[in-house]
């Protein structure tokens, strides 16, 4: 992720129309977004789109009825969610469709992120004493609610984050689908696991994994249901506390996912949330934890990582990346096109592993640019509480300025816009169109610089040793993608590029969502892993149990050390003899 933004299973329908449940009836919403605090009736709105400008991206027509921001956040719905949020202050956050202000929200002090420590740290202590299968069936049960609710947050997180609703449902599947896994999976990863002893049968030796206590999460805005919630489900299965700082601008999200859990069976002190900014609030959750895990820049993720090292605390962070798909001479042009379009422009380019950099063998160049500009230039923008939308907006004013920035910066020193290229005002202010740049080429800050925005450069390539040294030349490594037909030569090429996942013939979703395995960076794109029996294991600590039986290891039944040291080597040759380990 940039400097800027720090801070599975088959879905069922939508089927929860609004997240304020004591409301009933109500006439037909309407789209765009109004303040959450107006109160407003809904009102009809016509069905015709804003005039695009010429050439540029069609703007999706969302149906009359579309609910909006004051539909969904109501004042009610908002005190509900925050009601448990340790803090004293009053901030607010904003919808990226308008501007306007969707909620006020408490703020917390450092000294409010004390006080929600030790609420955690008393509450942890029973649940550690839950079995673990226990607190595994709270996620499961969470796992169904949100699948039945999946309408209520699917709105959050498009309004706090500005997303089309396609990809804010690919959060919704990611959630989902880390609560199965680890919901069936846990006491599996947690149970003891016996070991050889020093000397069998004579030494027992059990492997016990203990919880680490209170984990402090510092979450970012661009995922604010998966990167949440997502990344906190493993950390309680394993018997800790979570005291979260969300971002601030979409703290509802992460609310909402507190409100499911508990109502699956979390107790409430097991989960605690802070808001506030993050040079405030971010060291003081750090000061306090017993293991820290951050989602965010690499910049400050150094710092994190700084902070839990003098306290001699553990850390996972995924951080930036600079990720790279490469398309072999032999790739069918017509889907790597496609997987492009989803790899550069889902979640408008805000996503960690989302493509930055193209290369493209010079064999199919010409085709697979015609194809890609194509579908590109045909996505449908759009800011409605509804599917229909290729792609939303920016989240704020600091990513629209460094999109806009490494754009007319490339263009002015010799790049070529193949398309996009410009903001789309006549939309909502944070609209930028899908861009593709040709010629790109160092000193240009879009070259080596994390865009975290809908901007792709494009290169050309002439063999497979050129485009793995061009893709590991950068010193992140979370994410690239192969595009190949022969599946062995994509594996085998997948093997030589220096990320935490490598997709063949798919741009993130196949790596990103294989929750059994793991997920991380290498590099300046992070420490540690998520998914898997590392996304679990991290949050507790090994303890080894080893009970000796019968005989001690030193000198016994008269023997003297000389007699001692005889026999143990003689026992050590015999125990390699028979190969043990």
């Amino acid at each position: 992720m940039t400097d800027s933004q720090d801070a599975g299973s088959s879905p069922l329908p939508d089927s929860s129309p609004t997240l304020d449940r004591a409301r009933t009836g109500g006439g037909p919403p309407c789209t765009g977004g109004a303040p959450a605090a107006t109160g407003e009736a809904p009102r009809e709105t016509s069905p015709e789109a804003p005039a695009a400008p010429a050439g540029g991206n069609p703007v999706a027509v969302a149906a009359p009825g579309t609910r909006t921001a004051a539909d969904v956040v109501t004042p009610e719905v908002a005190a509900r969610l925050t009601r448990d949020v340790v803090g004293r202050g009053r901030t607010a956050n904003h919808s990226p469709f308008t501007g306007e202000k969707l909620a006020d929200l408490p703020e917390s002090t450092p000294e409010d992120v004390a006080r929600a420590f030790e609420r955690a740290r008393a509450a942890q202590e029973r649940w550690a004493k839950v079995p673990v299968r226990q607190r595994a069936a709270v996620l499961l049960r969470f796992h169904d609610l949100i699948l039945r609710r999946q309408a209520e947050v699917l709105d959050l997180i498009q309004l706090e984050t500005g997303k089309a609703r396609l990809h804010a449902h690919e959060e919704v599947q990611a959630v989902a689908v880390a609560a199965r896994h680890y919901g069936r999976k846990a006491p599996a990863y947690l149970r003891p696991k016996g070991h050889t002893g020093v000397v069998p049968t004579l030494t027992k030796v059990t492997e016990l994994r203990q919880p680490r206590g209170v984990v402090g999460q510092i979450a970012p805005w661009n995922y604010p249901f998966e990167l949440t919630v997502g990344d906190a489900l493993p950390a309680f299965a394993a018997g800790n506390a979570v005291v979260m700082k969300p971002d601030t601008e979409t703290a509802l999200t992460a609310l909402w996912a507190r409100e499911q859990l508990i109502e699956a069976g979390l107790p409430e002190d097991v989960w605690q949330v802070v808001i506030g900014d993050g040079p405030v609030v971010g060291p003081a959750v750090v000061a306090h934890a017993d293991y820290v895990s951050f989602t965010g820049s690499t910049r400050t993720g150094r710092e994190v990582a700084q902070g839990a090292a003098a306290r001699l605390v553990g850390v996972s962070l995924e951080l930036g990346g600079k990720n790279a798909m490469l398309v072999l001479h032999d790739a069918d042009v017509e889907k790597a096109a496609a997987g492009a379009v989803r790899g550069c422009f889902s979640s408008a380019g805000q996503l960690c592993i989302s493509i930055e950099r193209l290369y493209v063998h010079e064999s199919v160049a010409d085709d697979f640019v015609r194809r890609f500009a194509a579908r590109t230039k045909a996505m449908r923008l759009g800011n409605a509480l509804a599917y229909g939308a290729d792609m939303g907006s920016l989240v704020g004013e600091r990513q629209l300025e460094t999109v806009t920035r490494h754009v007319d910066e490339a263009v002015a020193k010799g790049a070529r816009l193949i398309a996009g290229g410009r903001p789309r005002p006549d939309i909502g202010p944070l609209f930028y169109e899908p861009t593709i740049l040709d010629g790109v080429e160092a000193p240009m800050a879009v070259c080596t610089e994390e865009t975290f925005g809908p901007v792709v450069s494009l290169y050309r390539f002439r063999d497979e040793d050129e485009a793995v040294a061009l893709a590991n030349a950068t010193p992140y490594g979370l994410n690239s993608s192969v595009w190949t037909k022969d599946g062995r030569r994509g594996r085998a090429v997948a093997a030589r590029l220096r990320t935490g996942t490598v997709n063949v013939n798919e741009s993130y979703a196949a790596g990103y969502g294989s929750v059994q395995s793991p997920m991380g960076g290498m590099g300046d794109s992070g420490l540690g892993r998520r998914h898997g029996s590392e996304g679990i294991l991290k949050y507790t600590e090994a303890q080894t149990v080893a009970h000796q039986r019968l005989i001690p290891l030193a000198p016994a039944f008269g023997m003297d050390d000389e007699k001692y040291a005889q026999s143990m080597t003689r026992s050590l040759r015999a125990m390699k003899a028979l190969r043990l380990r």
